[in-house]
């Protein structure tokens, strides 16, 4: 035992002996070799740091490119801080983006009439731009079907009780040959069809924000059953979030195949003419203030006990709306912006009274008196019955034609701005994005609301610095195509592709797309497969994540 600890101890106390002989050799190195050392330790970090930037500007890049982003907040957003001044008029950054939504090389071509599982039949329904909506949805449907699809029916019993046609409002002839290689489209089911037909068409309504794999399940089985089918009310039936390659199916039928006729297009733009003649830039606003959509918003607008009557006896048409606070309305930011709040909002930007105001609308609760303070903040207003209103005189009895001619001059004019949440206000905030993001004003309804209500409490600089600080984020910019953000319709992520950044400041006009890979990604990520929906397989489909919208049905413009 005394021998083991003796040599335990031996071995500790050489241990220590090793261990102070170290440090003795260590601290005469660091003296005598410091300033070779230091130097060669000093490069070698230098080069690691060097080469660890390399692999993450790399990493960084191809994150980005296969992200499905659409737009991420790159360099340029970045370079002047996150507070730099905007430009009222126009975006900055719009060049640096374009439209895009050509076929891809795995679409499938349309399949000729006889080879097609059948003919669908669509029914639309809402206002014109509700219809928009459920038009583009069905050449989509038609697409995943393999179907015939029929040009479709328009809405005659809707609130506008407008019996206009389809061949009324669109050019029928380019929307069937504009499709030629993505759907077959006909003006009617052939009469020998109709003749051997033991029954009449199946009539069936599809449940909103339905997903393909729906349409393959209960839809396709009837068709090959029956060769016709309508699809009834159809507005907002297809799910919100498709395939790469479908959403910009969308966008070749909202953008391209959907041309207004020559008539409608041509009192348009005599509008537009007739606008840029008094000035160069102007700004359209989108007012909508009828008695029924502010009686369906359930909101107060300070008209006292005469609108509270008023807005309530005609929101009884609606028996299964819920009861409702307008000060929590408000709160929520459900409540449409008033004409004097319009204005107040557009003066708060930084637009002056020498701006010009084309305002489209239809009947104006409260009239004259409603609209004399956004008249009296821009006394340069003007509508479509002001600028032409012989010309007009044809379509006067028809509300979605009118409807056409205020959405035409809303598209070509400089800035954009609603004040509301309705189809037409999203279907032009989508197109104006796919045309090169011009100035689109969307109010944050939400905020607002509190600053309106304390206006009278601040100055005009507070007010005006307040507004510009909550609407950063809904002006428009091209960095507010944010996955998952609202209606497909509102933000067609899919169909906007990015300009490659080396193409710039170079003195290069070239436009070269950039390589985009969201589809892979997507595909990646997605159980269904463009084949198999193709081939009328069932597939499983993910459940969109964007719930169905109610408002869009009732406000219905």
């Amino acid at each position: 035992m005394g021998v083991g600890k003796d040599w335990r101890n031996h071995n500790l106390a050489l241990l220590n002996h090793t261990k102070h002989r170290k440090k003795q050799v260590f601290w005469w190195k660091l003296c005598f070799l410091a300033p070779i050392r230091w130097t060669l330790v000093c490069g070698v970090m230098l080069f690691v740091v060097g080469l660890v930037s390399l692999c993450i500007g790399h990493v960084v890049s191809d994150l980005e490119l296969y992200s499905h982003r659409i737009v991420n907040r790159s360099w340029y957003y970045k370079r002047d801080g996150a507070h730099a001044p905007v430009d009222i008029w126009k975006s900055e950054f719009s060049k640096f983006y374009y439209g895009c939504s050509e076929r891809g090389p795995r679409f499938t071509p349309a399949v000729r009439e006889r080879s097609s599982n059948g003919y669908l039949l669509i029914a639309a329904s809402g206002g014109l731009n509700q219809q928009r909506t459920g038009i583009t949805d069905a050449v989509v449907v038609s697409w995943i079907l393999n179907a015939t699809l029929v040009v479709p029916e328009l809405d005659h019993n809707s609130f506008w009780k407008d019996d206009s046609d389809f061949v009324d409002i669109f050019d029928v002839d380019w929307f069937i040959s504009s499709l030629l290689k993505d759907v077959t489209v006909v003006k009617r089911v052939p009469d020998n069809v109709m003749r051997s037909m033991l029954k009449p068409p199946y009539t069936m309504r599809v449940p909103r924000k339905s997903e393909p794999s729906y349409y393959l399940d209960e839809v396709l089985p009837i068709l090959l059953r029956r060769r016709v089918v309508q699809l009834t009310k159809f507005d907002y039936r297809l799910a919100n979030d498709l395939d790469e390659e479908l959403q910009r199916l969308r966008c070749r039928v909202n953008y391209h195949a959907l041309r207004f006729t020559k008539p409608i297009s041509g009192i348009g733009q005599l509008i537009v003419r007739r606008m840029r003649k008094m000035a160069r830039r102007f700004i359209s606003v989108h007012l909508r203030f009828e008695p029924d959509m502010l009686a369906f918003s359930g909101c107060y607008f300070g008209g006292g006990d005469k609108e509270r009557y008023e807005l309530g006896e005609i929101r009884k048409r609606w028996t299964t709306l819920p009861e409702t606070t307008p000060d929590k309305e408000r709160k929520r930011g459900k409540c449409p912006l008033t004409p004097h709040e319009v204005g107040l909002l557009l003066r708060a930007l930084g637009y002056n009274n020498n701006s010009l105001l084309y305002v489209a609308s239809g009947e104006i609760y409260g009239g004259e008196e409603t609209l004399r303070p956004l008249r009296e903040l821009f006394p340069n207003f003007y509508t479509k019955e002001m600028l032409a209103g012989l010309e007009l005189q044809p379509f006067v009895s028809f509300s979605s034609r009118l409807a056409a001619i205020d959405y035409i001059v809303c598209e070509d004019s400089d800035v954009f701005v609603t004040n509301n949440n309705g189809n037409m206000a999203k279907i032009l905030a989508g197109r104006r994005r796919y045309i090169g993001h011009k100035r689109t004003i969307r109010p944050n309804a939400k905020r607002l609301s509190a600053i309106f209500m304390e206006r009278d409490q601040m100055g005009w600089d507070t007010f005006a610095g307040k507004v510009k600080s909550c609407q950063r984020g809904f002006m428009g910019e091209p960095e507010e195509m944010r996955p998952g953000r609202g209606e497909f319709h509102e933000y067609p992520a899919s169909c906007i592709c990015k300009r490659p950044l080396k193409y710039f400041g170079n003195g290069s006009s070239k436009i070269v797309p950039i390589l985009d890979t969201r589809a892979e990604y997507r595909e990646s990520q997605s159980t269904i497969t463009m084949q198999g929906l193709n081939n009328s397989e069932m597939q499983k489909v993910p459940a969109s994540s964007i719930e169905a919208d109610e408002d869009d049905e009732l406000w219905g413009d």
